[in-house]
């Protein structure tokens, strides 16, 4: 078999049929989520370990293949014949190599496109300050992100530098200057990536994930200094992701990192990508945005209010979640049964979808 253009066929099905990622394991035929659910190509054949070591490792530079199996898994992007470009993970499983592929489409889409809030056009407005895209993985994080990127580039005169692992949307400079550093091949951590942004000039910075106290630090130092930061985070609403930047630090920093932090946020975006009547996802997104009231809440350590000074400010273009997910229930473009799986609040639910 020639595994690589075996794999190619793989990559056009997945891009053909609107799947958003493939997998390659041991034991099974190739595996496809479409629509957020698992769908394996019957009619290809099972794929022993020999199999999927051969279709992953002939996505891999040598150097690459150096680094797996060194450290038993790898994270990069590929660019498949300029038609899309997959952020991949290659790992082991029970001694054997598997592969996850995950489409990363070439098109950036607008903030209209992908039905996000359109208070988030503000965000791309802003000059300085601290926003975080947060949510669960898989939820649509970095494609949000790259929305709101794209609308600085196209609209402002700006430097802007990502720091990513791996790079995923490749931006076309439009009227902003863009550079995209990618972790181990041209930088070795976000830390000093993002310290280095310092030295170069930049007016948007956006590092990819932050992974340390360190890269967290700096940061919010770089947004209090004058510019517009973007980072992501693995958590679930906004004031979950305030007490996890609060908790990585000890002592008497906690006090510190809360004051910088009241004075430095402009917005937390919260997503999950619900399920659509037509089989598609949309987001659904919990914004808040720092006014008087959080940014006293943050100093006060008094978190928990924080729900509140959301559900009370939908006329600063706060949304709770919930309401979010009313409206697209109240739309027509989510079911019930999908928006009560989602909610953490059920009883709140209902009463705002009987009350709109």
């Amino acid at each position: 078999m020639n595994y690589f253009q075996y794999l190619k066929q793989l990559l056009l099905f997945t891009i053909k049929l609107g799947a958003s990622d493939l997998h390659l394991l041991n034991g099974h035929p190739p595996v496809l989520r479409i629509s957020r659910k698992l769908t394996p190509l019957e009619k290809e054949k099972t794929l022993n370990s020999e199999d999927v070591r051969a279709l992953c490792y002939s996505l891999m530079t040598e150097d690459q293949q150096k680094e797996f199996e060194k450290n038993k898994e790898i994270d990069f992007s590929f660019d498949f014949q300029g038609i899309s470009r997959f952020r991949i993970n290659i790992y082991y499983e029970l001694g054997s190599v598997a592969g996850a592929l995950r489409v990363v489409p070439s098109k950036i889409r607008s903030i209209e496109e992908l039905n996000l809030p359109e208070v988030l056009h503000s965000i791309a407005a802003a000059l300085q300050g601290f926003v975080l895209i947060v949510g669960p993985s898989s939820h649509g994080k970095s494609t949000t992100l790259a929305a709101i990127i794209n609308e600085i580039n196209k609209t402002r005169y700006c430097n802007i530098i990502t720091i990513e692992d791996p790079i995923e949307y490749i931006f076309e400079d439009d009227k902003s200057i863009i550079s995209q550093r990618e972790l181990n091949s041209d930088t070795f951590s976000f830390s000093k990536a993002l310290k280095a942004t310092f030295r170069e000039d930049p007016d948007v910075v956006m590092v990819g994930e932050m992974r340390d106290q360190e890269t967290i630090a700096t940061a919010i130092t770089a947004a209090e200094t004058g510019h517009l930061v973007f980072a992501t985070l693995h958590t679930n609403s906004a004031g979950q992701t305030i007490n996890r930047i609060v908790d990585a630090f000890t002592g008497e920093q906690q006090n510190q990192v809360r004051s910088q932090l009241a004075g430095s946020l402009l917005a937390i975006i919260s997503q999950r990508l619900i399920p659509t009547n037509d089989d598609q996802v949309i987001p659904a997104c919990e914004v808040m945005f720092n006014n008087q009231a959080i940014s006293n809440l943050i100093r006060e350590n008094k978190i928990y209010e924080i729900p509140m000074v959301i559900d009370t400010s939908l006329n600063q273009g706060m949304i709770s979640f919930n309401r979010a997910l009313s409206t697209l229930v109240k739309d027509g473009k989510v079911k019930m049964e999908d928006a009560i799986n989602f909610s953490t609040n059920v009883r709140e639910l209902k009463k705002l979808i009987m009350d709109q």
